[in-house]
């Protein structure tokens, strides 16, 4: 779709700014379901493919580790073809490859699956932060960069909620066969009603795929906001991935219905806009610090040999990494477009952290697990915490200095 944009971008409330912020939010939305589907399916892989629970997180970590190498492609492929097709043909390809997951003969090649979808699935998130902020005016940008970040949510919501009930209609394939179909879909209504942006022409070089991302990393508060990435996210997932394999153990001994877990989820849909309304009245620094601080205590709740517990803490962990990720996300793009740095390229290194922590602790969570119990993934993820609060410190003072 050819829409002529404005000097200044497109205005908050304007039929254009609704249309983008929509079609961006249902991109989300398909994006995350599609990366988060197999978290409450762990426990049914084990059984439908015979491999031990431990190595179930690589049915997450497959895909998040071939996205970090897609977002080092992605920045330079919108640059050539225009950042609308790549976030298209993100959705089609993903969900191609999804539904072919539902006919994996063995895990192996379930995985192999897996990891060309995750590889698709880097074209939108690469770019919809960078469409966003150049789309839009300066004043309309937060709000939609939180509305966004709320779409996202809601994909992972449904990616966690869905799998149960669909599964009991006919396995877990049929989660991945209608996530897939969704995609594919909403792949579809991406180029047909996203205004296009304008390649800009020049060849895709080797140097800029493999080194053009990371010079962004030079800017200081660039990197350590990217580190602040990984660290909420390797809290987050690791949680979320070790929490199904938990509740179908002793003394939980939950089959299917520990899918009720999840129903904590929806909870993160409000967190941006809250957390950016607290951000404009106290800083970004703080906010950071005080979700960091949320999302340990919201770990450390979940240790009590309580369903409602665990719910309890789940909610507050979901709340507090969303509303965490929507500002270090939006901050890091405000942050390299200030400083006349590629917010495209800002975007995909702070995801490539983002996943690089969904990636590893994904995968370690469940290892520990299995080998020492819930209370070695508390302990990881208070690591991990204290981790990133030094980070977040770091950038305060770096702000203070000017």
């Amino acid at each position: 779709m050819t829409t002529r944009v404005p000097a200044g971008g497109f205005a908050a409330g304007s039929a254009q700014y609704r249309r983008i912020l929509s079609v961006l939010a249902l991109g989300g939305l398909a994006n995350f379901a599609l990366i988060y589907f197999v978290q409450p399916l762990l426990p049914q892989f084990a059984r439908s493919f015979e491999v031990p629970e431990g190595v179930t997180g690589a049915a997450l970590s497959a895909a998040t580790v071939a996205m970090m190498v897609g977002l080092l492609l992605a920045g330079p492929l919108g640059d050539v073809i225009g950042r609308v097709w790549v976030m298209a043909g993100s959705l089609t390809v993903s969900g191609v490859f999804t539904i072919a997951c539902a006919m994996a003969p063995t895990w192996e090649v379930f995985l192999t699956f897996r990891a060309v979808s995750g590889l698709a699935l880097a074209g939108l998130p690469a770019m919809a932060l960078a469409y966003l902020r150049e789309k839009l005016d300066n004043a309309a940008h937060p709000k939609a960069n939180a509305l966004y970040i709320a779409g996202t949510a809601m994909g992972g919501a449904l990616g966690r909620l869905a799998p149960g009930p669909l599964s009991e209609l006919g396995g877990w394939q049929v989660s991945a066969y209608v996530l897939g179909v969704l995609s594919v879909v909403i792949g579809a209504v991406v180029a047909c009603a996203l205004p296009l942006d304008r390649p800009g022409g020049t060849d895709i070089r080797l140097h800029d795929v493999l080194f053009g991302t990371f010079g962004v990393l030079r800017n200081t508060q660039v990197a350590l906001l990217c580190a602040l990435g990984f660290a909420a996210m390797a809290v987050f997932v690791g949680a979320y991935n070790a929490v199904s394999l938990r509740l179908e153990a002793p003394p939980f001994s939950m089959g299917s219905e520990s899918a009720v877990v999840y129903l904590a989820y929806p909870v993160g849909i409000l967190a941006p806009a809250v957390f950016r309304g607290v951000a404009d009245r106290v800083g970004r620094a703080l906010v950071v610090v005080l979700g960091l601080v949320a999302m340990g205590a919201a770990v450390g709740v979940t240790t009590p040999v309580s369903v409602a517990g665990v719910l309890i803490g789940l909610g507050m962990l979901t709340f507090a990494f969303m509303g965490t990720h929507a500002i270090l996300s939006g901050w890091v793009v405000d942050r390299a477009h200030r400083l006349g740095l590629s917010a495209a390229k800002a975007s995909s290194a702070y995801l490539v952290f983002y996943y690089a922590g969904s990636s590893l602790s994904g995968t370690l969570s469940t290892h520990l697990w299995s080998a020492f119990g819930w209370g070695s993934v508390v302990v990881w993820s208070a690591g991990v915490v204290v981790a990133g609060l030094l980070c977040a410190v770091s950038v305060m003072l770096l702000q203070r200095r000017g």
